[in-house]
């Protein structure tokens, strides 16, 4: 097991690995910015060190500097938390290439299934189901509308680097096809640095179902069960859910089969989650892959009962993984059968302190917080809870509305007036 662990990134991930290494016996170290030196993660770790400015291509993303800080800091592993240098797999190599442990796949990994392209084309050559779409790599709006018609629209276009919503679109006609495509690929370009695009059948009104997968370094995987993340805000996450409503136990077994089957193929190693869409005739297909921890990943952990930070640190040490397939079931730890487990992302500010506990941090100048927004993420807060059986009235009542907004439940253009209906006017 590891001595000590240096964690690359900052902020709540940063708070909880701490929180997970204290209860292992492991020493921590943080890494912070000039802007991040009194944040909280800092003063929870056993060790801080500080990387560089505030901009995070100086600090937060900066291969050498974090390499150095945990040689110089004798740890022995990183954890990089999501974000940042979480799925780079220039940075994993890094990490080997100096005898650090990297707490996450490989990187031949990470390359391979980071770019939508090439996983899609391993997927399936392993038998997964994929949307119906382009085989190879599209580089010019002629090719990929050609390829659209055969397809059939509407279509999405998609960047194979791309992440967080960037660099999609949906063309539902040869008429918008082009300007479409352009301004994907422009968006690609400037997000990612790479032009490379591709192209699948857009399903309509589909549900945006994750699997939970952790495999250790002796071939074992297994899956944790599905989040439902269909209400989305421009492509990203708003509200996630566990169990996922309308999936049986029959079709959570294939699905979740499927997952394990996709991540043995790639010889997978560490957490990790397969994201499908559900049709409405209940026909699935692969869309992509995480390569890391998740956001949302106190969600499975509250159905599950196990602690995925602590399973990834003992799978990275080479322990065999604590539970296998038959010992994992969707339940709810101390509380009734039938509750649904959600998480939503709001701006309130909330952490752990020294002892554990959950308190409510006190907002600090606004001038400093609006600081931190710009420079880093908007993300302030998860919560994640029980539902009560009104809770899931109002969940399913917002998603009847994000359909009329946008005629399916994969967008969410005008949140701010509807979010109400998930905890009310109290929230």
């Amino acid at each position: 097991m590891f001595n000590k662990i240096l964690i690359a990134n900052r902020g709540e991930i940063a708070v909880r690995i701490i929180r997970a290494c204290r209860e292992m016996g492991i020493q921590t170290v943080a890494v912070y910015s000039e802007a991040d030196k009194d944040c909280l993660h800092t003063l929870l770790a056993d060790e801080a060190i500080c990387i560089g400015p505030a901009v995070s291509g100086q600090s937060y993303l900066n291969m050498e500097r974090i390499l150095a800080a945990t040689v110089a800091m004798k740890a022995d592993a990183i954890h990089p938390g999501f974000g940042f240098l979480s799925e780079n797999a220039k940075f994993a190599k890094l990490c080997a290439e100096c005898n650090i442990t990297f707490i996450g796949p490989s990187a031949e990994i990470i390359s391979k299934m980071g770019n939508k392209s090439e996983a899609r084309k391993t997927m399936m050559e392993a038998g997964v189901p994929v949307v119906p779409g382009s085989k190879e790599p599209v580089h010019t709006a002629q090719d990929g509308l050609e390829m659209a018609k055969t397809i059939g629209f509407p279509v999405m276009i998609k960047a194979s680097s791309g992440g967080g919503g960037k660099g999609m679109r949906i063309s539902r006609s040869a008429e918008d096809f082009t300007e479409l495509f352009n301004a994907a690929q422009m968006e690609s370009v400037k997000g990612f640095s790479d032009d490379t695009m591709y192209i699948e059948k857009y399903i309509e009104k589909p549900r945006h179902v994750e699997f939970q997968i952790m495999a250790d370094k002796h071939g074992s995987v297994v899956h944790l069960g599905e989040r439902d993340c269909s209400i989305q805000r421009r492509h990203q996450k708003v509200l996630e859910e566990a169990p996922c409503d309308v999936i049986s136990p029959e079709l959570r077994r294939r699905m979740g089969d499927t997952a394990v089957r996709a991540a043995k193929a790639v010889g997978y190693e560490n957490a990790g989650t397969i994201e499908f869409l559900l049709d409405k005739d209940r026909n699935f297909y692969f869309m992509e892959m995480n390569t890391r921890i998740q956001v949302e990943h106190p969600v499975t952990e509250m159905v599950t009962g196990m602690d995925l930070i602590k399973e990834q640190i003992r799978v990275a040490a080479g322990e065999l993984l604590s539970v296998s397939q038959k010992d994992v079931t969707i339940t709810k730890i101390g509380h009734k059968d039938g509750e649904t487990v959600t998480e939503e992302r709001w701006e309130v500010q909330q952490a752990w302190d020294k002892q554990g506990n959950f308190l409510q941090a006190q907002a600090r100048a606004q001038k400093t917080l609006e600081g931190l927004i710009k420079q880093y993420d908007e993300l302030l807060h998860k919560n994640w809870e029980l539902a009560s059986e009104e809770q899931k009235a109002r969940i399913a009542q917002l998603r009847a509305q994000t359909d009329k907004l946008t005629g399916n439940n994969q967008e969410m253009e005008d949140m701010e007036e509807i979010e109400e209906d998930i905890y009310g006017s109290s929230k």
